[in-house]
């Protein structure tokens, strides 16, 4: 590619490619390779003027200048995501130009004559939607923007009513702008993230292949707790599909051999061998998109609050301007109380505020399914943590495995691995990756794998009943034993792990302890959560209760629960709404999910368990729990911001309505001040809520 270094420091570049046309697509493509690059830290492409931006470290200017001969467009196409904000932004950009470079010409280019024609032309659509929704028996902000439109040309005030509609178009563009912009970079925050499958070969064996490398017609085995990654129809098996996501129902359905299933569902309970119809690719971000816009979740209660407000003052409005021309005589008094409403800022900022708060949180890896649950979050007083995976390390490791009967270690953990892998958690990806690290061929050679939700999985190899899990699911309903001579080894194992017994025919064969340490940010983020208004934090796990009170002691939380089951979770989260709480809930596993959805707010860690994720109302990185006092802090900030919006709207609308009503100010006026003010405080509720350093704004 040629290009010209156009500026340069030590750790800043800017170049223009010499090409007399880039396209948006080209643009990200751009953008995308240098962003790949070593050393790159951060780069920004102009499609408009064929400029890039590139900040890097020291070293790495020589090797960047080499990679940019290099590069060729046509040859990185497939690395650019399917979905990209620029065009959108691009799309909007050019209406909003267009929109005002109208109205420029309109008042220098056009003939007063002509442009009054024009402007009664333009107003056919706000008097259309007006009689609409007065056919309807409704009195509503559309209404209003009717009237003081029809007024202004009524009164001969042509360049009024222009002005009017100006100011409702740029409003309505910032609107849909906002809108779009933060439901598309939420549908890509909530978008498929599942690489792999499981897909049955001709010989009935299994083996694990990314989703690229799956094509129509394959046979993918799909069981509890697991993503349904692609497109199909059940061949054989039987499960409970929740599928929420993509049709809105609230309860799992069932499927067997013949039913439909659809990418991003995930199976509640059973196992499903499902024929994939579809490749990967296949519109799935789509339905994300359509899902979030009809979905009620994109409408906090304070957003409904505002809009049923706006609708109700309508009415008041016109009121206040018949009563005023009742009292003065003065139409131009009365014209001026029709021209400000708290409608229009209402409708149009608050909306605004939830969606721009959505989409700054999904630049701290933080992706919300809805306006109201940033709401629930800033007004929760408890936060419930489930332990392993998410104020413990999000991936345990194998500390040691303790065989028993005889039997060779890297069997047991070879064997154990062979189940695990099918269930992704933390502590089954433990498991497996330390019989990677060991060189462990675990070869699929058991039947059907049986998972039961916190306790454990039983199948079987060679005839032979095998079961790995909990002490509970073990010994207490397995019925499984510790061999003969073997009970005081068993006894002496070490308090400080969590233990996984693994069983063989109602023997135990093995303990795998697992080093499950502390995240390191786990205390400091538990007093920050503090310090944001969190007056009860609680740990729940399904661990010993000595295992449970060492860890609690640790983190400092102010109560913990331990041995308890996913139902238990979500009656404490019960208990707590009798006690008049609202409830932040955080977990990443299968066992998590009843609390999740119980809770006020379900927070779920991105690398955990599928059906966590779908079930959650908003997904965090599992990198750093330090998230969630920014989340706690970016929804305080929003219903702060929310209030002052209220307080800043009504006050000022009022005080333009008093100056009418005096005559001070002529309608024109009320009207320019009225349309200015809804546009600041629109585009100032789009701006950050959070500075860098984490404080409000």
């Amino acid at each position: 590619m040629k290009c010209k270094i156009l500026h340069e420091s030590a750790r800043r570049m800017r170049i223009h490619i010499y090409k007399p046309y880039m396209t948006c697509e080209q643009a990200d493509i751009l953008e995308h390779f240098l962003r790949r690059q070593a050393g790159v830290t951060q780069a920004k492409v102009d499609e408009r003027t064929g400029n890039a931006t590139i900040l890097m470290t020291d070293t790495s200017k020589p090797e960047l200048i080499g990679a940019l001969a290099r590069f060729d467009f046509a040859s990185e196409e497939a690395v650019v995501p399917d979905h990209s904000s620029r065009t959108l932004t691009r799309h909007y950009e050019d209406r909003m130009f267009f929109h005002i470079m109208q109205r420029i010409l309109m008042r220098v280019v056009v003939p007063v004559p002509v442009r009054t024609v024009l402007t009664v032309i333009r107003s056919v659509p706000y008097l259309g939607k007006a009689l609409r929704s007065l056919a309807r028996g409704r009195l509503e902000v559309s209404v209003l923007d009717a009237a003081s439109i029809s007024v202004s040309m009524l009164r001969g005030e042509f360049d009024t009513a222009g002005s009017i509609m100006f100011l409702l178009g740029i409003g309505d563009i910032m609107e849909e702008w906002t809108h779009r912009k933060s439901v598309e970079d939420l549908a890509a925050a909530m978008a498929l993230n599942a690489e792999k499958v499981w897909i049955r070969t001709g010989d009935g064996t299994e083996v694990l292949l990314g989703i690229d490398q799956v094509h129509a017609g394959d046979t993918m085995i799909i069981r509890t707790g697991n993503l349904i990654p692609l497109d199909g129809v059940v061949l054989e098996g039987d499960g409970m599909v929740n599928q929420a996501s993509i049709t809105g129902e609230p309860l799992p359905v069932h499927k067997t051999g013949g039913s439909m299933i659809y990418a991003g569902t995930v199976v509640d309970e059973g196992e499903l061998a499902v024929t994939v119809r579809e490749e990967a690719g296949s519109g799935r971000y789509d339905r994300i998109i359509r899902m979030i816009e009809e979905s009620e979740k994109l409408k906090s209660q304070t957003e409904d609050k505002a809009s049923h407000l706006a609708d109700r003052l309508v009415p008041w409005t016109f009121g206040a301007t018949a009563l005023t021309w009742l009292f003065t005589r003065n139409a131009a008094r009365a014209a001026s109380i029709l021209m400000v409403d708290f409608c229009c800022a209402l409708k149009l900022s608050m909306p605004i505020a939830v969606l721009s708060a959505m989409r700054e949180a999904g630049t701290h890896h933080i992706a919300v399914k809805g306006g109201k649950f940033m709401e629930n979050c800033a007004q929760a007083v408890t936060i419930v943590f489930d332990k392993t995976g998410t104020i413990t390390a999000a991936s345990p490791s194998v500390r040691d495995v303790v065989p028993f009967g005889g039997n060779d270690p890297d069997e047991m953990l070879r064997l154990a691995a062979c189940l695990e892998e099918h269930y992704p958690h933390s502590m089954a990806n433990a498991v497996v990756s330390e019989a990677i690290r060991r060189g462990l061929d675990h070869e699929e050679k058991h039947s059907r794998v049986e998972y039961v939700v916190a306790h454990g999985i039983a199948s079987s190899i060679d005839g032979k009943k095998l079961c790995i899990g909990s002490y509970h699911f073990v010994f207490e309903d397995e019925r499984c034993v510790i061999p003969e001579g073997e009970q005081a080894a068993f006894d002496a194992l070490p308090d400080e792990y969590s233990h996984l017994y693994l069983a063989i025919n109602g023997v135990l064969c093995a303990v795998i302890l697992i080093e499950d340490p502390l995240k390191a940010e786990a205390v400091s983020v538990i007093r920050q959560l503090h310090q944001e208004g969190i007056e009860r934090v609680v740990m729940l796990t399904g661990d010993s209760d000595r295992t449970a009170r060492a860890v609690a002691a640790r983190v400092g939380v102010d109560d913990y629960r331990s041995e308890v089951l996913p139902e238990d979770k979500a009656l404490f989260i019960r208990e707590e709404h009798a006690a008049g709480r609202m409830v932040i809930m955080v977990g990443d596993g299968v066992n998590d999910s009843p609390a999740l959805s119980e809770a006020d707010c379900g927070v779920a860690i991105n690398s955990g368990a599928a059906i966590a994720r779908e079930i959650a109302d908003i997904t965090i990185s599992e990198d750093d729990l330090h998230a969630l006092v920014t989340l706690r802090a970016l929804s305080t900030a929003l219903m702060d911001r929310i209030h002052r919006n209220y307080r800043t709207i009504l006050s000022f609308n009022s005080f333009l309505i008093l100056l009418g009503i005096f005559g001070i100010l002529p309608s024109t006026s009320t009207a320019l001040l009225h349309n200015i003010s809804t546009i600041g405080i629109s585009l100032h509720s789009m701006t950050d809520l959070l500075s860098d350093s984490g404080k409000h704004k």
